[in-house]
Formats: C-alpha cells, structure tokens, sequence
C-alpha cells in the first residue's frame, strides 16, 4: 500500500533526520533518533518489499526515475536490518566509550547527521533507476562515510581517512568513465533522459555498441570494485575498518561494500547481453577468486581484530562476486550469502569492539578469555566468528554449499580448488584466533559493565536469524532471493 509514497519516504525521512541531528541539544536525543529513523526505514522497506513480491515485480516513483524491483528491494532490506542493528549498538557503544573518546554533543551531532546522510545516499543508489544519479549517491557515500571514519581524529585515523577518501575517490571516477561509456554505446531504443535507466539499457530492444560497452563494463568493474573493496584495489579497507568507530566499521562492513558491489550487477544483464554470457562472468570469476586467496594469505598474519574482520569482508564479497559469476544458481547463493554476511559481520564488529572497550585494546593477544570475561558479547564472539568461517548449522555454511552446486553445475572446477584450499586456510587461521581470544585467560585488570537489555536483544537477533536461516529457510524468502537472482541473470 502506497509503495510509491514509500520509495519518496525512504529518501526524504533520513534527510530530515540528519538535519535534525544538527539541532538537538542532548547526545541521547542523537541516539534515539538514529534508531526512531532506522525503525521507520525498516517498515517502509517492508512495506515496499511486500509490493513489489505481490505485485508486478516493480515499484516506481517520480516518473520511473526512481525504480524498486525485487533485486534492489532486497537489498534495501539489507541495509535497513544492517542500520537498524548498528544504530541500537550504536546506544551502547558510546555510552561505554572511554575518557578520550567521549560522545560529547558536538561529536553525537556530528555522528548523527553524518549517519543518517550515509543511510540517505545508499538509498538513493538503491532506488535509482538512472545511472549518472546512481553514480552520484555513491560518490556522496564516499565523502559522507569518510568522516565517520575520524569520528575522533588522530593520527591514524585521519591517515585511514584520506587513504580511503583518495583511493575511492580514483575508483568513482573510473566508474564515471564507465557510466559515460555505457551511454555512447546505446545505438537504438532509447533516447533523452530515459538513455541512461538501467532498465532501458538492459531491455532487449536497446542495441548497444560491444566494443564500447566491454570498456565501459571494465571501468565499473575496477571503478565500483574499489570502493566495494575487491582485490587488488581494496588497500584502503584494512585501515578504515580498524580506525573507525565499531558501529561504522559495522555498517562498511554490514553495507556499504555491498552498495557499491549492487552498482556493478546492474551493469551484468546489459553487458550479457550485449557481449554473452562469458565476458562478464569470466570478470567476476576472476576478481572473486583473486579476492578470496588474497584474504586468506592476509588473515592468517593478522593481530588486529578489526583487520581480521576487514580482510574476512574481502574474502565474502570475492564470494559474493564469484556466485554472481557462476550464473543464476550461483546468484542465489551469492544474494543469500550477502544476507547472511551482512548480519554476521556486524554482530562480529559489535563483539570485538565492545569487548575491545573492556580489554583496552583490539590486539587478540589482548582479548583473552572473553567467554568468562564478559559471557555477552563472548558469546557474539563465538557464535559469529563460528558463523563466519562457514560451520554448521550457521546459514553462511549453507549459502557456501549452495555456491560449490553452482560451481559444480557450471563446470567451474578451478575456481572451486581454489576456493576450497583458501577456504580451508581461512577456517584453520580464524579458528586458531578464536580460540585464543574466546578461551584463553582473562586479564584480571578487565573491567566489565552490563549492557542491559539492548545489547542482549541485538546479540540474540543477530544469533537467531543467523541459526535459523541455516537449518529452515522460509519459502517467502526463497522465492524473494530467486526473483532477485533471475534480474542478474537477464530473466525479469
């Protein structure tokens, strides 16, 4: 019911929450309001997923400048679950946070707005059906997600900053040229504004040049790639997800990455279908398995936790870009591993950083003993490290065994190896850090707080859908993730 109305909602309700951020006078009004937001962003999300599942398979608004089919709205239903659950940990983080790093008025009115605007961009890339526009809110996350980054500047965080502000940057404008390229090559079907709707360019009746098409195909692959953090360009990432505050490093993590990942399939069905199948799966293939062995070598050298969980971001999106690549089957694991990652790395982050409050530090050798230590957020640690290294009955082992039936069925059997072996390496290496960290001694100059009943309901949330979706699988959700699936496939 007015699922129109819906898509206007999602954009402006944010925006005017950032605002309002900026004016308030106390930084627990901040903290409410990021969830009040998130809370409202989540009903209007569902309730434009449920239109679009039960209707036509689309929702439009603004003279279909703005356009929501199953593949989009499932992932802004990612995104909402992803800020829903960071803006709560959010409440708790900051008010356990340390003499330096206190959430005074000034920083809160910063976080707030800063937040809220990051949530406004990823919607609009979203729920844009125009290209240049979807540029544009990637480029607005990259310079609003940048100052959250130092939230509270230092040296290293300021350092983490401009790295990812310089190097995302170059990866947008590579995406730029991409976006130019791919309107010079429409030869017939669509003219005006309409040229660059992704639903013009991906349609069987638009005739497109190949030639310039596979450049343009390459630019965003490189340019998107970047600032999804795909291997070879993901230098950047390490960094700002160690230097920022946990609930950002959650939502880069839980989301962003995504977004950007997002903007490269909606490029898939018209270089499909422009140059066949093989041309831009061959891409995915390859830069997902290269981001996958690349993370595996990094994690096992880690000491930082926040870096292993960075590097852990780097392996899943190299799966997520090798399901997409292993056709229609593989697009279902991948859309249901991006559920699944999203949710368990933001419960990983929330664990380590709220444990790293405890310990004073992110150094694994330091954080020791967290099961005893503080059973909460060890038990968050436990579950979704667990979880995220792919053992049974979490649902990331399922959507991992999905992906090896689609490389099997496709015939990928090098890609399968590999991903196997660095797998295996990636299971033995977080396994070894875990175990230290959940089992090892307590320092006895730990000092625990109780987090209350939020922090127990986000732990538990996150917990259960990440059991439940791994021994039952609704059939609604099913049939969402296969709807999903056959719009990258080029079958809406």
């Amino acid at each position: 019911m007015f699922a129109d109305q819906s898509i206007i909602a999602m954009l402006v309700l944010p925006a005017f929450g950032a605002a309002l951020c900026l004016a308030l006078s106390q930084s627990r009004h901040v903290l409410t309001t990021i969830v009040g937001v998130s809370a409202v962003e989540m009903v209007l999300a569902v309730n434009v997923w449920t239109a679009v599942l039960g209707g036509k398979g689309f929702v439009t608004a603004a003279g279909r400048w703005f356009y929501i089919d199953a593949f989009s709205a499932f992932h802004i239903i990612v995104l909402v679950l992803v800020f829903v659950l960071s803006s709560a940990f959010a409440g708790v983080y900051f008010t356990n946070a340390s003499s330096d790093q206190a959430f005074t008025l000034t920083i809160a009115r910063r976080f707030g707005a800063l937040w809220l605007g990051s949530l406004t961009a990823m919607t609009l890339v979203l729920v844009s059906n125009n290209l240049g526009i979807m540029w544009v809110g990637m480029e607005a996350t990259t310079l609003l997600t940048a100052f959250l980054i130092s939230l509270y500047p230092n040296r290293l965080s300021l350092e983490a900053m401009w790295k990812y502000l310089i190097i995302c940057s170059i990866g947008i404008a590579f995406a730029f040229m991409g976006t130019l390229l791919a309107a010079a090559s429409i030869q017939a079907g669509s003219s005006g504004d309409a040229a660059l709707f992704w639903t013009n360019l991906a349609s069987a009746g638009t005739h497109v040049d190949p030639t310039l098409m596979k450049f343009a195909f390459i630019f965003v692959l490189v340019g998107y790639g970047t600032k999804a953090g795909l291997a070879p360009i993901h230098s950047w990432l390490p960094d700002a997800h160690s230097q920022a505050p946990t609930p950002v490093s959650a939502m880069f993590s839980g989301f962003l990455l995504n977004t950007a990942l997002y903007c490269i399939m909606r490029f898939v069905p018209p270089a499909r279908h422009a140059l066949g199948e093989h041309f831009a799966s061959g891409l995915l293939i390859f830069f997902g398995t290269l981001s996958i062995l690349v993370a595996a070598g990094f994690i096992v050298f880690q000491r930082d936790a926040k870096r292993l969980l960075a590097y852990h971001s780097v392996e899943h999106l190299g799966i997520i870009a090798l399901g997409f690549g292993l056709g229609p089957l593989g697009a279902f694991a991948a859309l249901f591993h991006t559920f699944n990652h999203s949710v368990c790395k933001s419960l990983a982050f929330f664990a380590v950083g709220r444990l790293g409050q405890d310990y004073g530090s992110h150094e694994m050798h330091a954080i020791s003993g967290a099961l005893r230590a503080d059973r909460l957020w060890g038990t968050a640690l436990l579950g979704s490290f667990l979880a995220l290294i792919g053992v049974a009955p979490f649902s990331i082992f399922m959507s991992e065994y999905q992906l090896l039936r689609a490389a099997v069925s496709a015939g990928a059997w090098l890609p399968m190896a590999l991903f196997l072996a660095a797998g295996g390496v990636v299971f033995v290496a977080a396994l070894r850090h875990l175990i230290g960290m959940a089992f090892g001694a307590p320092a006895t100059s730990v000092r625990i707080a109780g987090d209350g009943r939020v922090a127990f309901l986000i732990v538990w949330l996150a917990m259960g859908l990440l059991l439940l979706l791994g021994l039952w699988m609704p059939l609604f959700f099913s049939r969402a993730i296969e709807s999903a699936a056959a719009i990258v496939a080029g079958q809406p």
